[in-house]
């Protein structure tokens, strides 16, 4: 399935220009999960005709999100194979059962020489976010005292997150399997909510997907925001 991606993108579902994004908004696609639950690489598993990842690489791509750097396990070659690209960056990351702070440490590092100002954390196993929940959250102006945006679905938070470029040193000090949380969770005052109608459930097992594809899950909130992944 490589290519030059123009195929995929027109098979995508459409996606709305979204006023007020910045014209310098990166995305982080963290897909380096062992997928211990779901019994094989999920990324793989087909939602709607595609691989997984396939529809969050394309949706970053359809929204402008540039540059992008995707974070995946030592089979990356599989990957690679695997999907149809679009010109991210890939960045492996050789121990992913250190804990997904080891994902977005790297990812974040790869994007450090970027003149992005703003970076979108997307989730490689949550293929279903819409464009007008996107929407809500990439429009939001800049707040420079709270450069943290957390997504509110059903007043629960979840994902993706957005960080305004002065929060991005706050990665560095991440450990273990909960991401940004951490960061979220010891500096509330550096935190915003943005409540996004629906749900962006993500996919853990084999039932998630079966739930999800037939319809029967899709009202399922993903993880939230503050939640533990520590079996991905």
């Amino acid at each position: 399935m490589t290519g030059s991606g123009a195929a995929s993108i027109s098979a995508h579902r459409q996606v709305p220009t979204i006023e007020g994004m910045s014209d310098s908004t990166a995305g982080l696609i963290l897909a380096a999960g062992r997928a211990t639950r779901f019994g094989s690489n999920k990324l793989f598993a087909v939602v709607g005709g595609r691989p997984m990842l396939q529809h969050v690489l394309d949706f970053a791509t359809a929204v402008g999100l540039k540059p992008v750097v995707v974070v995946v396990g030592p089979d990356h070659a599989a990957v690679e194979s695997e999907l149809t690209w679009h010109g991210e960056q890939i960045v492996v990351n050789p121990n992913p059962e250190r804990g997904l702070s080891s994902s977005v440490r790297l990812g974040m590092s790869a994007l450090a020489a970027s003149t992005a100002e703003r970076l979108l954390v997307l989730l490689g196993d949550q293929p279903f976010l819409a464009p007008d929940q996107a929407g809500r959250i990439l429009s939001s102006p800049s707040h420079t005292a709270r450069p943290i945006s957390v997504p509110r679905y059903e007043g629960r938070p979840g994902n993706p997150v957005l960080l305004e470029r002065s929060a991005w040193p706050l990665a560095e000090s991440l450990t273990g399997d909960r991401g940004m949380v951490q960061v979220i969770n010891a500096h509330p005052e550096l935190v915003r909510y943005i409540d996004v109608p629906g749900t962006n459930p993500d996919i853990d097992t084999a039932a998630d997907l079966a739930a999800l594809t037939s319809g029967a899950g899709r009202g399922r909130s993903g993880h939230t925001a503050g939640e533990d992944r520590s079996r991905p």
